[in-house]
């Protein structure tokens, strides 16, 4: 049993095509959108101008048991000063031997690279998918958030990995009004002259050049962070601005400076375990019936400038988007994904009332 490198676009295809039929019994899968997927891997994505990524695929036969991705992102590594390299898409039968041709296949190629470390999974970044659930198989996944077979973390272990760092959500389920400390603050954040408008979708990409520059200024020390490039940018408003609804995507400003931003998108997987990864006819006017019907919010979005951190400008935030919670009838809100050791946010999403019930793990190994 060997992990065979992809080298054509039938390899690709089937590298693609793996996860639908694993998961093709799972009622809480939400298979993506196969379009998106081929973009995904494809030089359209801007990722690939900073990183090297190599495909591989473990076969019996004909029948394919495992896949995983082996990734060098210079920028990672430039930006932290760290030689780690990731292993990324890791979807895997329940069988350790193929766990161990994947991972030994993907340790090796980045020990070639001079990397020191094996960290994952990652898709491709932190600024995009990672972690393994290892707590909430109850509950579907939301929008962008990592769903996977509970054996994963089984055959993580029986590796040999370590728990490198572990993301929370947190589910809050929408009230009649948010906690009376929540509006106070918010109202003293106003008398200090902070502001909260909705992005304009006319002006998306100027929109999200805002959201950038907050972006990159909030998270700056978080763990694993990675700053955007413009390109990367561009490429995640396109898939965002389809989905973005103004009222629940807002920008907080003192005098015309943008400080806080904010982003609630509707869960769209509840459209996308309609649809089935394909995209025809058929499953458009799926998704146009299917989208008028979805309950659940993710908060995906929310940074705050360090200047203006503990001055109210997250409950000003969340005061406004609240409006916007309550006229579109949405009945929860996830909070994802929140660092295990980011207490702040935390201690912000307990006020609210939101509670803890998802646990995602990112693993590393020494090389």
């Amino acid at each position: 049993m060997e992990a065979l490198e992809i080298s054509s676009k039938k390899d690709l295809r089937e590298f693609i095509e793996f996860p639908y039929s694993l998961y093709s019994r799972d009622r809480n899968y939400a298979p993506p959108l196969r379009r998106e997927m081929k973009d995904q891997f494809s030089p359209k994505n801007p990722f690939f101008r900073h990183a090297e990524v190599r495909y591989f695929l473990v076969r019996d036969g004909e029948k394919a048991l495992g896949r995983v991705a082996s990734i060098v992102n210079r920028r990672h590594i430039e930006f932290h000063r760290e030689q780690a390299g990731f292993f990324g898409f890791f979807e895997c039968v329940n069988d350790p031997k193929v766990c161990l041709r994947l991972l030994d296949t993907v340790k090796a190629e980045l020990k070639s690279k001079g990397m020191a470390i094996m960290r994952g999974p990652m898709n491709f970044s932190t600024n995009e998918e990672c972690g393994f659930l290892v707590e909430g198989f109850d509950q579907p996944p939301m929008l962008m958030t990592p769903y996977n077979p509970s054996y994963y973390n089984d055959l993580m272990e029986g590796y040999g990995m370590r728990k490198a760092k572990d993301l929370f959500a947190f589910i809050y389920q929408v009230r009649e009004s948010l906690p009376e400390k929540v509006l106070r603050v918010a109202v003293i954040a106003e008398k200090r002259g902070i502001s909260i408008r909705p992005i304009d979708k006319k002006r998306f990409q100027e929109e999200m050049q805002v959201f950038k520059e907050v972006y990159n200024s909030a998270w700056e020390k978080n763990w694993g962070f990675i700053p955007l490039t413009d390109e990367e940018l561009d490429y995640l408003g396109e898939r965002l601005k389809q989905i973005a609804v103004p009222e629940l995507t807002l920008i907080a400003e003192d005098d015309g400076e943008p400080v806080g931003f904010m982003g609630l998108l509707p869960d769209f997987n509840y459209v996308l375990r309609r649809m089935n990864g394909k995209l025809n006819p058929i499953t458009i006017l799926k998704a146009l019936r299917y989208s008028k019907k979805i309950k659940d919010l993710r908060l995906l979005l929310l940074g705050i400038k360090k200047e203006y951190r503990n001055k109210g400008v997250d409950a000003l935030l969340f005061r406004e988007g609240f409006k916007g919670v309550k006229s579109g009838g949405y009945k929860r809100v996830e909070f994802s994904w929140i660092l295990e050791d980011n207490i702040a946010v935390q201690r912000l999403v307990d006020t609210i009332g939101g509670k803890l019930y998802k646990k995602y793990r990112i693993y590393e190994q020494d090389i």
